[in-house]
């Protein structure tokens, strides 16, 4: 059976199209999905192909991954470098602090804490 990723899927329209591992671009219709089968940009599918009014077209599909809404919505690696790096920067500083036996006031723990659960949220995903 033929495998690919939901290239594009609109739930209220009920349909998509699907980029095959061959290259292929093939039309998914909502009657093609298992009943109660949730897709979405990204859902690695297996599938097999008829032929449609205008073109392949999946029918008996298979969903195997679905992405999750935060990894399609996270921040590009490149900004994530960034990110990281000034995070590290800051954590030196606390390191630094640390070794000379001084905590860093209360608010400013907080908000570094809250920055380190968002990176790692973020890396996460």
């Amino acid at each position: 059976m033929p495998t690919g990723k939901v290239k594009f899927y609109d739930d209220d329209k009920g349909f998509g199209f699907i980029a095959s591992d061959e290259g292929q671009e093939v039309f998914l219709h909502a009657s093609a999905l298992p009943e109660g089968a949730k897709v979405r940009q990204g859902s690695r599918v297996e599938f097999s192909l008829a032929d449609g009014k205008r073109g392949p077209q999946a029918m008996s599909v298979r969903v195997m991954d679905v992405p999750s809404v935060a990894k399609l919505s996270r921040k590009p690696a490149d900004d994530m470098a960034i990110i990281v790096e000034d995070l590290v920067k800051l954590l030196d500083g606390i390191g630094s602090n640390l070794k000379r036996g001084h905590y860093p006031d209360n608010a400013h723990s907080r908000k570094v804490a809250s920055m380190l659960r968002r990176v790692a949220d973020e890396l996460d995903a």
